[in-house]
């Protein structure tokens, strides 16, 4: 058996993962001798040229050449693309702007991939692994790295950051519309920051979001029969180019070209022809907005794998003349977004049958109102706003919208309370234009009453028209399902949690102390005040002084726990009650020095308090962490998407699906945290349980048997107590009760593998202790010493990052590791350095980041050249006190650090020149360095590489037909006549030193094992 770790990411990813793209239509192009590139954006010009004159027949030279120099321009713009995007989706056609792709006709267009195409502006490059071409355009690619390389899955998403923030990369960056990243290991649903799995991505100004895709089982992607079989040329071909035919028959190699590996699953998922047009078309949102303080803000969307699906199902129902259904996608997964790529997909949808089509959006608040039209203003979508039911009786009557004609995208909001008996769409008009009216319902669980007015009006305003309605929760009612129709797509919050959109949530109980003090102040207030009203007992200063002071130091406690500014938000029981605690928070913490707590401050968010521009301000204050707590009654329940908003401190009774809208306001994710905290001040666990056994009921109606399958949204004491039991069984075998003998089991392995399943234990134990702690769980903290887990976790920390070290050392990345280690330190000094020297201390960082990125290019790690240029390195950095370097001692440094650079670079050179000369295959350059190096041959270097260029081929033609590295000693005897018949009368010794070199290096590649 070969190690685990011996295989390298090429031939364990990224060999087969191009073959699957070849299966699915990619032609595989080799770059060798390819003079047709535009280096400044990466298009291959024979192949635009060729896809846009048969996309457009009646575009001349001229302006096929101006086409390129227009996107060159587009592609310099500080837009991420946007300028480029538009173009590419325009499918107009006209001499001005033809079309990039046809989106009517998949087969009419280019399909290819390459591999290692370098993308370089100056001296800053980078190869991704697989680039997809479309019509000669680079419009994805692919980074693979081998299962299981944690640091490796880290450091890459690292460096595909700094890619987006590289203005040289602009260009490629802005051409690039989808980033696939993929360690071919299955997804780790327990990860709140997944490190293992296959996700994709837009590009990003700053930090690129990794989606999880996940099939739908109805919806897996099949290839067609006329490419479902690999053809064998083609895989000979891609072996030869990439120069590892000696992979071709290996087991291993056959087990990973299986296509339902994580990156091949993906690649089918994204790249199939089916979808990749879809994709492209349909599936990114630019958005756009300025925050308080000015600052612009551009970002790039692409769909969540449920809304995609969730799209297709509309348009699937559509298909069968169904008019109206459910889409039930949990809180915090992007309705309001699926609704925005909905009018981009439908309107293309009716224009092919003719038909143009008017979406509205219905809400049933005002806030929700506003919140939706800012969230479509900032995807582009022209909004329009119903004041009044007037103006909505003429909206109606029109059959069509004021944009629609000019092309331009609209949607119309207006609340539910609009729909009046009046506003009927007019079956006769004096317009000969087919409309179809879309109504997208938010929010559909909530307050629509089939036995009031406006849900009667809205069914009857078009009887044509299409209700789509959204909701976060299921319906509790029988009659939903009669008035908006069946579900037609499904995401539970279940799922959401496992895909990262969501967290799950910690119900805490308040202390047993404070438990008291309200108990006892509630029996006060009724001895005293005798039959009060509730609201007025709830709001009275002797029961709202304790919960108050629990409130500041529970948030005070759980921030310095969480080592983060979160904010906090109190669910009163009353407005009074509201304004009780505001007043009382401004007399006792606002702004007062002797306050034993950190400066908090607090809003009030009430509907008849101050006006709408003053609450919309001090949310936006809040979001960006200016305000601390929210007091509220009814706002700010639903629709409110704060993702800092992590304790939710409920004072009153919420009912069915209400109560599911509020508690998720916690559920979205921030930063590293993995839960949303709900602190019960009514024990809510009644009604909890009681929506959720609704939601239960939805689950075994549509899933059966697989609805066991799915927890609850609370982590409940069953789950707890199976955490424990997982920890338990882990660590039996260790000494966990002797820190020095934990440390010798611990040193004693050597596999990371296993290293790191026990730091996942151990870091489950660390967050176990603040879950059963602060969810009043106590009982089981008595079944784990959980004092000694963080010391363990320490242990096991340091032991994998020797390993690491190790590792690195073993490889020609020993250099890199001291670099590494140098640039932390580098980093760590610019605190200590003053303003004019950070210019300075940049430049320095910059020098060592480019020479340690010369020198780990270096693949021959016994040319004497290479060992100067480590040596010098080395002793550089062992006599360099970082602690106490100066301006002058940097100057110096870079001076230094350029010289070993330009011999780095200059060596790299002409490695690269002996690459090329044996097609790119490294092997034979190291081997014929090794010649020449050792002096094995009294013979000239041309002859030299006549020989060795004759036995490559004849080696690599013999694999391609049949599986000689199987017998190592059959292969060697084959070797060693090759080089004995093209070498002629050298002595014995010889030969069998030039066979011994070739033989390692083709074992070494079959292992996958990387100098």
């Amino acid at each position: 058996m070969i190690n685990d770790r011996s295989f390298s990411e090429d031939t364990r990813v990224k060999i087969p993962a191009i073959l699957t793209l070849t299966r699915l239509g990619y032609n595989y192009l080799s770059l060798k001798d390819r003079k047709d590139i535009d280096t400044e954006t990466n298009i291959f010009v024979e192949i635009f040229n060729s896809s846009i004159k048969r996309l457009n027949p009646d575009i001349d030279a001229k302006e096929l050449s101006m086409l390129l120099s227009n996107i060159r321009n587009d592609l310099n713009n500080d837009d991420l693309g946007e300028a480029f995007y538009k173009r590419l989706v325009n499918q107009v056609g006209t001499s001005s702007s033809p079309k990039l792709i046809d989106f009517a006709n998949i087969e009419n267009n280019d399909l290819n991939v390459v591999t290692e195409l370098t993308y370089k502006n100056g001296e800053d490059e980078f190869r991704p692994d697989i680039t997809l071409l479309i019509n000669g355009m680079p419009l994805a690619f692919i980074e693979v790295k081998k299962p299981n390389n944690r640091d490796g899955i880290l450091k890459e998403r690292e460096r595909i950051n700094i890619r987006f923030q590289n203005e040289k990369f602009r260009r490629f960056i802005n051409i690039s519309q989808i980033l696939v990243f993929s360690n071919n290991m299955p997804y780790d649903d327990a990860d709140i920051d997944p490190i293992q799995g296959a996700f994709y991505s837009s590009t990003s100004k700053t930090k690129a979001f990794f989606n999880l895709f996940k099939e739908e089982p109805q919806n897996i992607v099949k290839l067609t029969t006329a490419t479902e079989e690999l053809d064998s040329i083609t895989e000979n071909f891609v072996l030869q180019d990439t120069n590892y035919q000696s992979l071709k028959n290996s087991v291993e190699f056959e087990t990973n070209k299986d296509l339902s590996t994580p990156t091949n699953s993906i690649i089918l998922s994204l790249f199939s022809k089916n979808r990749i047009f879809d994709i492209l078309k349909y599936a990114f949102a630019y958005v756009k907005y300025t925050d308080d303080e000015g600052k612009y803000h551009l970002e790039k969307h692409i769909m969540r794998y449920p809304q995609f699906f969730a799209s297709k199902a509309i348009q699937n129902k559509l298909d069968t003349e169904v008019k109206k259904g459910i889409i039930w996608h949990t809180q915090g997964s992007g309705k309001t977004a699926l609704a925005y790529f909905n009018v981009k997909w439908l309107t293309d949808y009716f224009q092919k049958k003719n038909i143009i089509p008017k979406f509205y959006f219905i809400v049933d608040r005002i806030d929700l109102r506003d919140q939706a039209a800012s969230e479509f203003l900032k995807r582009g979508l022209k909004v329009n706003l119903i004041d009044s039911r007037a103006n909505f009786v003429k909206d109606i009557q029109s059959p069509v919208s004021t944009s629609s004609l000019s092309g331009e995208q609209e949607i119309t909001i207006l609340n539910i309370q609009k729909f009046s008996d009046d506003a009927k769409a007019l079956e006769n008009t004096p317009y000969a234009i087919n409309t179809q009216r879309v109504y997208f319902i938010d929010e559909a669980h909530r307050s629509y009453n089939p036995t009031g007015s406006f849900l009667g009006n809205l069914v009857n305003s078009d009887k044509n028209a299409i209700i789509i309605s959204l909701t976060g929760t299921p319906l509790l009612k029988d009659w939903f399902k009669g008035v908006f129709g069946d579900y037609i797509h499904k995401y539970y919050y279940n799922q959401s949690i496992s895909d990262g959109y969501t967290l799950k949530l910690i119900r805490e109980d308040i202390e047993t102390q404070y438990k008291d003090q309200l108990s006892k102040a509630l029996a006060d207030i009724e001895i005293q005040k005798g039959s009060m009203e509730e609201q007025e007992i709830y709001a009275h200063n002797k029961f709202i002084t304790p919960m108050l002071e629990y409130i500041i130091k529970d948030l005070t406690k759980t921030r310095i726990r969480l080592n983060d500014n979160i904010g906090g938000m109190v669910v009163c029981n009353s407005s009074k009650q509201a304004k009780g605690l505001y007043e009382l928070f401004k007399l006792k913490y606002e702004n007062k020095p002797e306050n034993e707590f950190s400066p908090i401050r607090a809003s009030l968010i009430l509907c008849d308090v101050a006006d709408k521009q003053f609450r919309k301000e001090e949310v936006k204050d809040f979001k960006e962490g200016k305000v601390d707590i929210l007091f509220v009654y009814n706002m700010l329940l639903t629709g409110f998407d704060a993702p800092r908003l992590k304790k939710l401190y409920l004072n009153r009774e919420v009912k069915d699906h209400n109560l599911l809208q509020t508690l998720t306001r916690v559920n979205r994710p921030y930063k590293q945290l993995r839960y949303g905290y709900i602190v019960d001040f009514v024990n809510i666990k009644e009604q909890f349980d009681k929506a959720n056994k609704a939601y239960w009921e939805e689950l075994n109606d549509q899933l059966g048997n697989e609805a066991k399958h799915y927890s609850n949204l609370f982590k409940s004491t069953s789950e707890i107590e199976t955490d424990i039991t997982d920890i338990q069984n882990k660590l039996w075998r260790y000494d966990t009760s002797n820190l020095e003998e934990f440390r010798k089991q611990i040193d004693a392995i050597k596999d990371r593998k296993d290293l790191s399943e026990i730091k996942k234990v151990l870091e489950k134990a660390k967050e176990l202790y603040n879950v059963i702690k602060f969810s009043n769980h106590t009982e089981l903290l008595e079944k784990l010493d959980f004092s000694i887990f963080r010391k363990l976790l320490t242990i096991v920390s340091d032991r994998i990052g020797l390993l690491n070290i190790k590792e690195s050392m073993e490889k020609n990345n020993n250099t890199s590791a001291l670099l590494n280690e140098a640039l932390e330190n580098i980093v760590f000094q610019f605190i200590k350095i003053g303003e004019a020297e950070l210019k300075l201390a940049d430049d320095f960082r910059d020098t060592l980041k480019r020479t340690r990125e010369a020198i780990v290019q270096n693949f021959d790690i016994k040319d004497p050249e290479f060992i100067t240029l480590k040596e010098q390195l080395e002793q550089y950095f062992k006599n360099r006190d970082f602690e106490k370097i100066t301006s002058e001692d940097m100057n110096k440094d870079i001076s230094v650090l350029n010289k070993i650079y330009d011999a780095a670079i200059e060596l790299n050179r002409k490695n690269a020149e002996l690459q090329r000369k044996y097609d790119g295959d490294i092997k034979f350059a190291r081997i014929h360095k090794a010649v020449i190096r050792d002096r094995l041959l009294d013979a000239d270097e041309v002859k030299i590489f006549t020989v060795l260029n004759n036995i490559k081929h004849q080696i690599d033609e013999k694999l391609l037909q049949q599986d000689l590295l199987q017998n190592k000693n059959f292969f060697g005897k084959e070797v060693k006549r090759d080089v004995a018949l093209g070498f002629g009368d050298i002595p014995f010794d010889t030969i069998d030193l030039i066979k011994d070199n070739i033989v390692k290096e083709y074992v070494n590649e079959r292992a996958g094992i990387q100098w």
